[in-house]
């Protein structure tokens, strides 16, 4: 999984600075920087489907990491597929408006001419052009409000990690706490035995020193006492 991680999490910044030159390409290789940077992410989005697979098989331990940074490669493709996308609508409203402006301009009217209408048709269609203009602007502030909107949840995801690496943080400081506690009950209990296997051998040292003295005594006293007939 790592291996793919990285691999996508590269791919991911070469589409960032593919990007980078749609604003300088000219009219002829727009187009072909445009169909580079949606084959990558079509890549980075099979990969993603991939890497969702991998999380599930990971321990439960580190799953919810893993998890976090696949959302993470996610939330950016998703902002540079968006991204994409308004570029091309800005670009064909902006080839269209021109198309029409060089139209309107070459158009020519003579005092011979029989038709001298103004063509309403093309200036319904420059308003036409120009109110698509404006539904691009507005889908753009709506993609703009989605991603804050993504932004905040992950804000609260975030937190929600944050407090259980804390909790699990404070359970192994209270199960390092125990284990030192045991740790020096042990090492307590340890001379607790030894001071009592002393003190039991010296006992019984003093028992059997007692115990030969006291034979050595009675021993003595039968020597000396006289036998009675």
């Amino acid at each position: 999984m790592e291996a793919l991680y990285h691999q996508t999490n590269k791919q991911v910044h070469e589409v960032q600075s593919y990007m980078g030159r749609l604003e300088t390409s000219d009219k002829q290789s727009v187009h072909l920087v445009e169909n580079e940077i949606q084959a990558r992410i079509d890549r980075i989005f099979s990969n993603l489907e991939r890497l969702e697979i991998f999380c599930n098989k990971e321990p439960p331990s580190k799953r919810q990491n893993a998890k976090l940074r696949v959302d993470q490669l996610k939330y950016d493709i998703q902002h540079l597929q968006t991204a994409l996308r308004n570029f091309q609508h800005r670009r064909y409203a902006r080839d269209q408006q021109e198309r029409q402006r060089e139209e309107l301009l070459a158009r020519t009217f003579t005092t011979n001419d029989s038709d001298t209408t103004i063509p309403i048709d093309e200036t319904l269609q420059y308003n036409e052009s120009l109110q698509n203009a404006h539904r691009g602007m507005d889908d753009l502030i709506g993609s703009g409000t989605s991603i804050l909107q993504g932004l905040r949840d992950q804000r609260v995801t975030l937190k929600g990690t944050h407090k259980k690496i804390l909790d699990v943080a404070n359970m192994l400081g209270l199960s390092n706490t125990v284990m030192r506690l045991i740790e020096k009950r042990a090492f307590q209990d340890k001379y607790f035995m030894i001071g009592g296997m002393l003190v039991t051998c010296v006992l019984m040292f003093l028992v059997v020193q007692y115990l030969t003295e006291l034979a050595a005594v009675l021993s003595k006293e039968g020597i000396h006492r006289p036998h009675r007939l």
